[in-house]
């Protein structure tokens, strides 16, 4: 059972990575063709690998599973998880397979995000707000293994799909703290696919390439406490992430 606040969140959060994605490459493409003359290093797509960095903004999210206990017990009326915005810094290196597939790596550093959930209690205690608010700050470090299916290359532009298999830890989990009791609690490892659409300007002396990914854990990161009432209502918790990026490349 998802709220429409949830949902609507989600939304919001598709919509304005999307436009932002739209806005960079109409942009950059400008930029682009502005230099065109003849294609920037023509030579770019024959080379064997080559290497880049990556900067990124990110929202990350839970995708929630209510407990049975939830729906029994109305002491808490709703609980719904919240996304919040990081940043985040990595290294990418791609090997050319052929003019169409090239293999990436692309480890990195999520920092500065944070989850949070959102409570509405029936009856809530003497000195207790109706409305309770549980943040837990997240520091991510993922290790994605990308597949990039990449367009024909018209001028200095090129489209590319993405589909790829990752790992991931965070880095400021608290399932193991014991001073944590008030705060539902979070595993520390993760793992999942991200597919996600990007594209190449061929500038003068780089590549820029501006990239929208989405990312769908498949770990259950909740560590289910019976006893805990913020915990108990959640049987399930997966990740989410949105991401816009823009890489940096030889």
């Amino acid at each position: 059972m998802i709220g429409n606040k949830y949902v609507m969140g989600v939304s919001y959060l598709i919509y304005k990575q999307v436009a932002l994605l739209l806005t960079t490459c109409i942009l950059l493409s400008g930029m682009a063709h502005a230099q065109f003359k003849e294609p920037n290093r023509p030579d770019h797509d024959a080379l064997p690998y080559y290497f880049g960095i990556h900067l990124a903004y990110n929202n990350t999210y839970l995708h929630p599973s209510k407990s049975y206990k939830f729906l029994q017990d109305d002491s808490i009326l709703t609980a719904e998880p919240g996304a919040s915005g990081g940043v985040a810094l990595g290294f990418l290196a791609t090997f050319r397979y052929d003019n169409r597939f090239e293999f990436r790596l692309n480890p990195n550093l999520v920092i500065g995000g944070a989850k949070y959930f959102t409570y509405t209690l029936k009856n809530p205690l003497p000195g207790e707000a109706l409305t309770q608010k549980k943040t837990l700050p997240s520091s991510i470090f993922t290790f994605p293994v990308q597949v990039k299916f990449n367009s024909d290359r018209i001028d200095n532009f090129r489209v590319y799909l993405l589909l790829d298999g990752y790992v991931s830890t965070d880095l400021m989990a608290n399932a193991g703290n014991r001073n944590a009791e008030d705060l539902i609690k979070l595993k520390k490892n993760d793992y999942g696919v991200e597919t996600g659409i990007g594209c190449n300007l061929y500038m003068k002396f780089v590549t820029l390439s501006p990239e929208l990914k989405f990312t769908y854990g498949m770990a259950n990161l909740h560590a289910r406490d019976a006893n805990l009432k913020y915990s108990s209502v959640f049987d399930k918790l997966q990740s989410r992430m949105i991401t816009f990026s823009l890489n940096i490349e030889q």
